[in-house]
C-alpha cells in the first residue's frame, strides 16, 4: 500500500500568466506533483473550472478556492488513502462533487490531486502506469501535431480558424517527427519574416505564429513552401482545428467576413481536403451539431474528423457520438472531464467504437509533462502539444524524446491515421 500522508495544493501561474491548480501528494515514496491547464475556446460540456470570479485579484481568475477545497475538503477525504489505487482515490473525489460538470469543488481541484496520485503511483515511468490503468499491451510512440499557425481564440489576427497544424506521419521515429517539426517551424518564420515583417513572427497561445492573412488557404500555402523548401512533402501531412462554435452565430458559420450555412461549409471542407493533403479536421461544426459532424464523417476518406467540443471527453457525449458516427478520432483532454479514471475510461469507449485518439493540450498550459505519459501510456499514436516552441510545449515533446530513448527498440511509431 501507497499510503497518502498528506495533500498540499497552492495557486501558480499557467502559460497566459493566469492562476491555475497546483498539488503535492506526498507518500512513503516521497512527493508527486501535478498541474491543471486551462483552455480559451471552452466548450459548453466542458467540467466546470473553480475560479475565484467575485474577487478583484488577478481579475477575477484567481482560483484560491479551488486550492482550500483541496487544502481542507480533499485532502481530509483521501489522507489515508492508497495512492496506487487509482479507481479507489478517483471514486472518493466523485463523492465528495458528485455533479456532473464538477460544479460543487470544481473540476480543476479533482484533477490536481487525481494526477498527482497517478504520478505517485508510478515507481518507474509514469506512462507504465497509465497503460496498467488502460490495458496496454505495447507502447506508441505518438505522432505530433505541431500547431504553427495560429488564429481565432489563440491570436490576435484575422484568421478565422484556430489552429493550422503539420503531422509528420513519414517520419520513422518520434525524435525524427520532432526534428521535421522544428525545422518546418524555424524555415516558415523565416519565410513569414520575408514576406511580412516581424509582426508576423509573434506568436499565439501555443506557440504558432499569427500573421496578418484573412483567407483560410493562405496558412495553408505558405506551410507547404516552407515543407517542400526542406523536402518532406513526402513526410509531412496538415490537420485543421476549426473550433467552429466560435464561428457559429444565429445559426450561421461566419468565414472570411461570410455567413456559411452548415452545408456550405461541409462542402468548404471538402474542398481543402481535395486541394490540400489534409488528414485531420478538428471541431468542423458547432458542439451540438451531431447531424453535420455525421455528414462530414461519412464523406470523408482522407481524413479524420476529431471531436472536442462535441465530446468534451465525456464518456456519455462520446457514446452519443459514436451511436451517431459523428466523428472518427476522440480529442482527449483530462481537465474537460475531470479525473484520471474518467479520462480513461472516454478513451477506452473511443477505442471501442474503432475511433482514434489525440491526446491533447490546452492554450493555458504548466511545464507539467503529464500528457507525453498519457499518450505512450494509452497508445494513441497521436498529441497536440502546439508548436515546437516556449517551455510549456516543449516540456511535453522533451519528455516524449526521454520515453523514446528509455524504450530503446520497444519505442514503435505509429503512421497509421485512417
Amino acid at each position: 500500500m501507497l499510503k497518502i500522508k498528506s495533500i498540499h495544493a497552492r495557486e501558480i501561474l499557467d502559460s497566459r500568466g493566469n492562476p491555475t491548480v497546483e498539488c503535492d501528494i506526498i507518500t512513503s515514496d516521497g512527493c508527486s506533483t501535478a498541474s491543471v491547464p486551462s483552455g480559451a475556446s471552452v466548450g459548453f460540456n466542458e467540467a466546470w473550472e473553480n475560479r475565484d470570479e467575485r474577487n478583484k485579484r488577478y481579475h477575477g481568475k484567481g482560483v484560491q478556492t479551488a486550492v482550500a477545497n483541496i487544502n481542507k475538503i480533499i485532502a481530509r477525504k483521501i489522507a489515508g488513502m492508497d495512492a496506487a489505487n487509482q479507481q479507489a482515490v478517483d471514486s472518493a473525489l466523485l463523492k465528495l462533487d458528485p455533479t456532473a460538470q464538477k460544479v460543487k469543488l470544481g473540476a480543476n481541484a479533482l484533477l490536481a490531486v487525481s494526477m498527482a496520485c497517478c504520478r505517485a503511483a508510478s515507481p518507474h515511468a509514469l506512462y507504465e502506469n497509465v497503460g496498467k490503468l488502460f490495458g496496454t499491451k505495447k507502447y506508441i510512440l505518438p505522432v505530433p501535431a505541431f500547431n504553427i499557425i495560429n488564429g481565432g481564440k489563440h491570436a490576435g489576427n484575422t484568421i478565422d480558424l484556430q489552429e493550422y497544424m503539420i503531422l509528420p506521419v513519414g517520419a520513422k521515429s518520434f525524435s525524427e517527427a520532432l526534428q521535421i517539426g522544428a525545422e518546418v517551424y524555424q524555415t516558415l518564420k523565416t519565410l513569414l519574416l520575408g514576406k511580412f515583417g516581424k509582426s508576423a513572427i509573434n506568436v499565439g497561445d501555443e506557440g504558432g505564429f499569427a500573421p496578418p492573412m484573412t483567407c483560410i488557404e493562405e496558412p495553408f500555402d505558405m506551410i507547404l513552401d516552407a515543407v517542400n523548401e526542406l523536402g518532406y512533402l513526402n513526410k509531412v501531412k496538415l490537420g485543421i482545428d476549426c473550433a467552429a462554435s466560435t464561428l457559429y452565430s444565429n445559426g450561421h458559420y461566419k468565414i472570411e467576413d461570410k455567413a456559411l450555412a452548415a452545408h456550405q461549409l461541409l462542402d468548404r471542407y471538402e474542398e481543402l481536403a481535395a486541394s490540400y493533403p489534409i488528414i485531420s479536421i478538428e471541431d468542423p461544426f458547432a458542439e451540438e451539431d451531431f447531424e453535420h459532424f455525421s455528414l462530414l464523417t461519412k464523406t470523408a476518406k482522407k481524413f479524420q474528423v476529431v471531436a472536442d467540443d462535441l465530446t468534451a471527453t465525456n464518456p456519455e457525449r462520446i457514446k452519443s457520438a459514436a451511436a451517431e458516427k459523428a466523428a472518427n478520432c476522440l480529442l482527449l483532454k483530462m481537465n474537460q472531464i475531470g479525473t484520471v479514471t474518467e479520462a480513461l475510461e472516454a478513451g477506452k469507449i473511443a477505442k471501442k467504437a474503432g475511433w482514434n485518439i489525440m491526446v491533447s493540450h490546452r492554450s493555458g498550459e504548466t511545464t507539467d509533462d503529464f500528457i507525453a505519459d498519457l499518450a505512450v501510456g494509452i497508445a494513441c499514436g497521436q498529441i497536440k502539444s502546439g508548436a515546437p516552441c516556449r517551455g510549456e510545449r516543449i516540456a511535453k515533446y522533451n519528455r516524449l524524446l526521454r520515453i523514446e530513448e528509455t524504450l530503446g527498440k520497444k519505442a514503435h511509431y505509429t503512421r497509421r491515421f485512417l
